[in-house]
């Protein structure tokens, strides 16, 4: 169960006053203690009431002493520092309640010309309204429409930033797409080529294909020819008039 918000106020009746008092002077006590020792703090509470004869003091009175003996051996700027009386505590309280009541009306002030900026969308007419009323209903309108414009150019910038991640991985398969297209192109003129060659060979003559038989086969048939690893070239004089008397009396060539 959750524990009500108390009014700060001034407790008219005696006895729950009286009640009151004892109550939370216990719980001071408790919580000066718990901070002295959890935190290894010198602190100190001197209590006066109207329902004790004597003032009640804690931890004990030579404690008291001590803590206040060191608190006048500092400054009085640091003494004062935090130091507020009742009047002070009075005037801070009043100064955030008047800052609360400000924001309070703003907020207010906002939702009532957004009501009616609304019902004026819808066709109600604006002719009950003063010039403090239109001032704010343009001002209002006026912040509408600079949110719109930073929630378009925000979404625009978006965008571009979306297709400029995007583009990284598009072209690599338009480069893909690319090379294939040209690994083919170069595959089938090659097919081409050896068509062509195809073609030429079977119209080429008989001694054609001769020339073009292998070297190592040339190699191979020219030695055995040879009846070595050599080629043999068969004599020829280097005269020509002995070329002329051999194939002059040769009876194979006329």
């Amino acid at each position: 169960m959750t524990r009500k918000k108390v009014k700060l106020t001034y407790i008219s009746n005696d006895s729950a006053r009286k009640a009151t008092y004892k109550k939370r002077k216990k719980g001071l006590m408790k919580k000066v203690s718990e901070l002295s020792t959890l935190c290894d703090v010198q602190a100190c509470a001197i209590i006066y009431s109207p329902y004790d004869s004597q003032p009640e003091v804690w931890p004990s009175p030579l404690g008291v002493q001590r803590v206040l003996a060191q608190f006048k051996t500092m400054p009085e700027m640091e003494q004062s520092k935090k130091m507020v009386n009742q009047e002070s505590f009075l005037r801070q309280r009043i100064a955030k309640a008047n800052e609360q009541l400000k924001k309070q009306r703003k907020e207010n002030r906002e939702k009532e010309m957004t009501r009616v900026m609304f019902q004026s969308l819808t066709g109600k007419s604006l002719q009950g309204l003063t010039m403090v009323d239109l001032h704010d209903l343009g001002w209002l309108v006026d912040q509408n429409l600079k949110e719109i414009h930073n929630r378009m150019k925000s979404l625009n910038d978006q965008e571009s930033k979306s297709q400029v991640q995007l583009q990284p991985t598009v072209l690599p398969a338009a480069a893909a797409t690319a090379a294939e297209g040209e690994v083919e192109r170069q595959q089938g003129f090659a097919l081409n080529n050896n068509v062509d060659t195809a073609v030429q060979r079977q119209h080429q003559p008989w001694f054609m294909d001769m020339m073009n038989v292998p070297q190592d086969y040339q190699q191979q048939h020219m030695a055995g020819f040879g009846g070595g690893d050599e080629v043999h070239m068969l004599p020829f004089p280097a005269d020509h008039s002995q070329v002329n008397a051999i194939w002059s009396n040769n009876s194979f060539y006329p």
